[in-house]
């Protein structure tokens, strides 16, 4: 096994759920951190507490990856100050509304496709081009469920990650004369803040998803991309299905209710 003491991962989308566990279980085993995202006082405290806990460096940089502009900026810091990282974890992503398409909110399908496609590919552009000038190093991008398997509201949420599928694979491509591997999770359900989001902040409507059953933890998902990460150099898993034992596809669940 690969150790990543030492080392640095980049973790997008690092303020809550399966970012922040990621961020935990690799300061946990000696690695430093840059932990990217839109809220500056998270970002503050798990800065403070990782590095308090862990004794690395946690490196936090507060910005938007819809903003093109600010992730070509955070690239070009990165360049200049030659931080190129051994983990890039392509993390940052949300689900908005669960309407069919004739009655979807467009807005909050340009929320999906910024941030989930747009999003994806501009941290990419700005993050590979240091991986491979390195010709070393581990992309995990953080796929779902939905982007194997269509559900009924998911339409939108389905096709943006049936692109980061897609994508993944295109990487895989583009990196075939690298060391550099790249790999995909798509996670099941995972108790996270995923569903308040997608609810618009409704509590219930969130709180029912993951009732009469035992959902993934962010920490589950977390200790999966750490494995995969710090397997041998010479594999590459390019892409992983996890879900819940209750959970068997995206719309079949063993439900105790």
């Amino acid at each position: 096994m690969i150790s990543v003491k030492g080392k640095l991962v980049l973790i997008t989308g690092a303020t809550s759920g399966i970012g922040r566990a990621c961020a935990e279980i690799y300061a946990q085993n000696g690695a430093n951190i840059i932990i990217t995202g839109r809220r500056d006082d998270r970002l503050a405290k798990i800065q403070n507490e990782l590095e308090n806990k862990y004794n690395i460096i946690a490196a936090p940089y507060c910005f938007d990856v819809r903003d093109r502009e600010a992730v070509e900026a955070f690239g070009q810091e990165l360049k200049n100050k030659h931080l190129t990282p051994y983990i890039f974890i392509n993390n940052a992503g949300l689900a908005k509304g669960m309407s069919a398409i004739q009655d979807g909110e467009i807005d909050d399908w340009e929320d999906m496709i910024d941030t989930n496609v747009k999003g994806f590919l501009y941290m990419a552009k700005a993050v590979l081009p240091l991986m491979i000038e390195k010709n070393e190093g581990t992309v995990i991008n953080i796929g779902s469920i939905a982007g194997s398997q269509v559900y009924p509201g998911g339409n939108v949420y389905n096709a943006s990650k049936h692109a980061v599928r897609a994508l993944n694979q295109a990487m895989n491509m583009d990196m075939l004369k690298t060391n550099i591997r790249i790999s995909t999770i798509e996670p099941g359900a995972v108790e996270t803040e995923f569903s308040l989001v997608r609810f618009n902040g409704d509590k219930d409507k969130a709180d029912n998803v993951y009732k009469g059953f035992q959902p993934l933890s962010a920490s589950d998902i977390a200790d999966i991309i750490y494995f995969m990460t710090t397997l041998p150099e010479h594999i590459n898993i390019h892409n992983l299905l996890v879900t819940p034992t209750a959970q068997r596809s995206a719309t079949m669940f063993n439900k105790n209710l």
